[in-house]
């Protein structure tokens, strides 16, 4: 292990600078990572926090296509997905366990164009996480779990920028994740979340199904009030069901400087085995229609009519398969 790496700590297998390239095959990447997740500050608090190698990273590439490999049991990240534009990703299975720590499924930044289909992953982090400088992420038929749900972010820390807009999950199963539909950002950043779309999402025993959390801070200590945020906005939440873990099946904890708005429900169906549940708002404004349990009346807009075909008419274009242009191999 010690020459792992000796270039760059963090990475494992790189491919950088790819044009027009294909993986393919039924092959097995093992990171055999449990001494690393051993080593780390989250399994124990006397070790040192320190970053560990990500297994397979697609880096600084265009016109990739990666097709049914299986990759299991990384030091931390599993596949990451760097600088690049038009990458495919298509039946790719993605495994460790429920505790490893920071071992997130696929995670993608600074990238656009990417399409990510038919995938099952469980791991020990996010299956899926996208940060800055990320747009046009597209996702269908994924499942998820165990992990930490399906992320955006997380976005600002360090007061840093974040941006990150037209992703599209359409059709995926979560079962036993800590989250599920997740956006969070921690309080001083800036930038912006925009135009993301959930929509044909069951859920099976998930805690905090519907999340937006603009105080996240995953720190060893508190971390500080601050008054900057990322911007959240036109998010579209459409026939999201199943079961919840959490009391607060529903949660848009927003900045009080920069509100969330122009949040859409429709049809929402979130019920709780053991008993009833909430939605909780704090500074978040936008709506919902058709069928939304439970009640999101703490969203509350004046002017739903317009609001509500405006970001309809912004989130369909943003959505829009023929927007997602892709580089053929």
């Amino acid at each position: 292990a010690k020459k792992l790496g000796s270039k760059n700590p963090r990475i494992w297998l790189d491919f950088y600078n790819l044009t027009a390239v294909y993986f393919q095959g039924g092959g097995v990447i093992d990171g055999s990572g449990s001494k690393w997740w051993a080593a780390s500050c989250k399994k124990n608090k006397n070790n040192p926090c320190k970053g560990a190698p990500a297994a397979v990273t697609i880096d600084s590439s265009t016109a990739v296509k990666v097709k049914g490999l299986t990759i299991q049991n990384s030091q931390q990240m599993h596949f990451v997905i760097s600088r690049s534009d038009s990458v495919r990703v298509y039946g790719v299975k993605v495994s460790a366990p429920g505790d490893s720590p920071n071992t997130d499924g696929i995670h993608i930044t600074e990238s656009t164009n990417v399409v990510l289909q038919n995938c099952k992953i469980g791991t020990g982090d996010d299956c899926i996480s996208i940060v800055n400088g990320s747009s046009n992420i597209k996702m269908k038929s994924i499942y998820c779990g165990p992990g930490h749900g399906i992320s955006i972010g997380s976005l600002g820390k360090d007061n840093s920028t974040g941006i990150v807009t037209k992703v599209v999950l359409d059709t995926a199963f979560l079962r036993g994740t800590t989250n599920g539909l997740r956006i969070k950002t921690w309080q001083g950043g800036s930038g912006y979340v925009r135009s993301i779309s959930y929509q044909n999402v069951r859920m099976e025993d998930v805690s905090n199904p519907i999340i937006i959390d603009q105080f996240y801070c995953d720190s060893p200590v508190p971390c500080q009030n601050q008054t900057s945020a990322v911007e959240i906005s036109e998010i579209l939440y459409r026939n999201i069901s199943g079961t919840s873990k959490s009391k607060n099946a529903m949660k848009f904890a927003c900045s009080d400087t920069v509100p969330c708005s122009h949040i859409v429900l429709n049809n929402i169906n979130l019920q709780n085995n053991e008993g009833t549940v909430e939605t909780f708002c704090h500074s978040a404004t936008g709506f919902g229609y058709g069928y939304v349990q439970p009640s999101a009346e703490c969203l509350t807009s004046s002017d739903k009519v317009t609001a509500k075909q405006a970001i309809e008419d912004e989130l369909e274009k943003a959505t829009r398969e023929e927007d997602l242009i892709h580089t053929e191999l």
